[in-house]
């Protein structure tokens, strides 16, 4: 049972890869975000250069200048494709015309050069590979930095890896959390050591952890440790606050990194996207087609809850103590467990509950924990009747589907719509498009980040410097759409994107069929598919509810039409830190039901600022054709208004 248990936890343990170092680095930055170009860090100060959103800025003692197009051009050495190939010596030789001025945002395009004389006395080189919607994509080398020590690029909560910026992003004595940079430890022993025996230890694979807190530091015991990752577990006598976070290594102590530590911050464990970790009484994990049922006791996996000094942050034990410190949300409904504190594992907390009935049931159903104002990240586990494979007929899953394409190394998706869109009001303007996406992904989704009707997610959004899950566009040949009044029009695509696009003149009240006709591709075979918008339509009757948002008072949204039997989305977000960090929300509620509230407790993890709500009720059909494994045809309406989130 122990050795089962440990295994669940840790199979969930994610990995980050940053970017390496001497070597062309990437990173895309959001609105107000500083680079640092000797270590490759970012942060929201100090740096070499800050990028508010449309210009570059020197920091501190560095300077810059604007180079132009350079790459693609002749020189002795051949002709130059990356910053890492451009002569220093004529990066320096720009040196006296470099100052502390902005650059324009009227030179930051894509293939634009810069060179950068950093606070380090080094010379780096940097290239913009792309420049949009306030965020902007590097490539830079610096010439003149040594080898590295270790460089810390983010501290998260280890479980649910909430990032710094939101109002749910702290991390509590006695969890355990993760330290993601590069050069943080030997490579070679990536095992997971034991709290067994003598217990953790706070140094490992030649690193360890100090944190800061006014005057108080500690040195974390670590359970993990690589050059990418070191997962370690905040003593409990650490205090509250802000406070600051650096790795040594082999000798080298990192540039100190930010934490803010606070009394309790649940992160649930999660896999396979937003599915929670959590067993039976006999250690049997629940899977979708092993689903809890009303009445169940079971045991949900987690770290955050809070510190008891009686509880060891070393060593195993067999006599845990409850820290009774959330509220527990369980498919909307508050739950009392019957325990919830540490487990036998030092950092790592159990909350033990038993299913209540009513309950949502689904494959998709949401569990959340909230300590004061402080909201957990939002996991969702299966819950059936009965136990067994688990269904949402109203999303038109089941738990077969979920395992079968969880098990696919490939999956091969494609969806046409006819999408009405009702924005910014009031007034409102409307727009009306014909879309296609067509795409091959190589990393198996699970079909994870969906939410049984009646539940909410909450999901942070933040800039990643490298790729993301690899994806490929697929070709479907033409495709041309036809209206309810006979006229047809042809999607325009970008080659190899896999993705089309068309605008239509109106969409008729009376609704009516689209009709979707593929040639085919290379990939796609030919197929036609039939899209009918909602009837009755949607129509939001309180959209002025959404223009100010008070988050601590929840959001309540009324609507009138749609599709009979379906479901309405309520979803919105909003930006804090300049930009930096979003965070959005979705809750799906049934249509017949006219309204949805927004829980206080899921508009908390939200930042406050700018931002936006929206309602969306759709019409879905599957259709079939050669090369895909998975095709929707949907019609559906949005309407969409900006919001203040306070």
């Amino acid at each position: 049972m122990k050795q089962h248990r440990n295994q669940i936890f840790w199979a969930v343990t994610a990995l980050a890869f940053p970017i390496s170092a001497l070597a062309d680095q990437t990173a895309t930055l959001s609105a107000a975000t500083a680079l640092n170009l000797d270590t490759g860090v970012t942060a929201y100060s100090g740096g070499d250069i800050l990028w508010n959103g449309s210009t570059f800025a020197p920091q501190g003692s560095a300077t810059a200048v604007n180079l132009g197009n350079w790459l693609d051009e002749p020189f002795s050495g051949g002709v130059l494709g990356s910053v890492s190939s451009l002569p220093k010596s004529a990066l320096d030789s720009a040196k006296v015309r470099a100052s502390s001025a902005a650059i324009p945002a009227s030179v930051l395009v894509a293939r634009d050069v810069f060179a950068v004389f950093t606070n380090g006395g080094n010379t780096a080189g940097v290239l913009v590979t792309a420049n949009s919607g306030g965020s902007i994509t590097l490539q830079f080398f610096n010439f003149g930095a040594s080898a590295p020590g270790p460089t810390i690029t983010s501290v998260l909560n280890n479980s649910s890896s909430i990032p710094a910026g939101l109002p749910n992003s702290g991390i509590a004595p006695s969890s355990l959390f993760k330290i993601v940079g590069t050069g943080l430890a030997d490579p070679g022993d990536a095992s997971l050591h034991t709290s067994e025996g003598a217990g953790l230890q706070t140094t490992l694979n030649h690193a360890s952890v100090a944190v800061t807190v006014g005057a108080t530091t500690v040195h974390p015991a670590l359970y993990y440790a690589a050059p990418t990752q070191i997962d370690a577990v905040l003593p409990a006598a650490t205090p509250l606050g802000s406070g600051t976070v650096t790795v040594t290594y082999n000798g080298v102590i990192s540039l100190a990194a930010p934490i803010l530590v606070v009394a309790s911050a649940v992160g649930f464990n999660e896999y396979n996207g937003n599915f929670g970790v959590a067993t039976d009484l006999n250690g049997t994990l629940l899977t979708h087609t092993n689903s809890g049922f009303p009445g169940e006791t079971i045991i949900i996996w987690a770290t955050g809850l809070g510190a008891d000094p009686a509880d060891s942050d070393t060593t195993y034990t067999l006599t845990p103590h409850a820290i009774n410190t959330a509220q527990i949300y369980f498919g909307g409904l508050q739950v009392t467990p019957i325990y919830q504190g540490a487990s036998t594992y030092p950092g790592v907390d159990v909350i033990i509950l038993t299913i209540p009935q009513p309950v949502l049931t689904g494959c998709y159903v949401p569990l959340a924990a909230v300590t004061g104002n402080v909201v957990s990240n939002i996991v969702t586990l299966p819950i059936h009747a009965g136990g067994g494979t688990c269904s949402d007929p109203q999303l038109g899953i089941s738990g077969d589907q979920i395992s079968m394409v969880g098990g696919q190394t490939t999956l091969k998706t494609g969806t046409v719509s006819v999408l009405q869109m009702i924005a910014g009001g009031p007034p409102f303007v409307t727009a009306n498009r014909a879309f296609g996406q067509f795409l091959k992904s190589t990393v198996p989704t699970g079909l994870g980040g969906r939410i049984s009707i009646g539940g909410c997610s909450l999901t942070p959004i933040i800039p990643v410097s490298f790729p993301p899950t690899p994806s490929m566009g697929l070709d479907a040949g033409t495709i041309t759409v036809t209206g309810p009044d006979g006229s047809a029009v042809t999607l325009t695509t970008f080659p190899g994107s896999g993705t089309y696009n068309a605008d239509l003149s109106s969409v008729p009240s009376a609704g009516g069929a689209y009709v979707f006709s593929a040639s085919g591709g290379a990939q796609v075979g030919a197929f036609t598919a039939t899209v009918s918008l909602p009837n009755p339509p949607l129509v939001w009757t309180n959209p002025d509810a959404a223009a100010t948002i008070t988050r601590s008072q929840g959001l309540s949204v009324t609507w009138s039409g749609g599709k009979p039997g379906s479901f309405v989305i309520v979803s919105g977000n909003t930006a804090g830190m300049g930009g930096s960090v979003t965070a959005t929300f979705a809750c799906f509620a049934p249509q017949a039901a006219g309204q949805f509230t927004v829980p206080p407790y899921i508009l908390l993890g939200l930042p406050a600022g700018m931002g936006g709500v929206s309602i969306q009720n759709s019409n879905a059909t599957q259709f079939s054709t050669t090369g895909l494994d998975h095709a929707t045809a949907v019609g559906g309406q949005l309407f969409q208004v900006n919001s203040i989130y306070n």
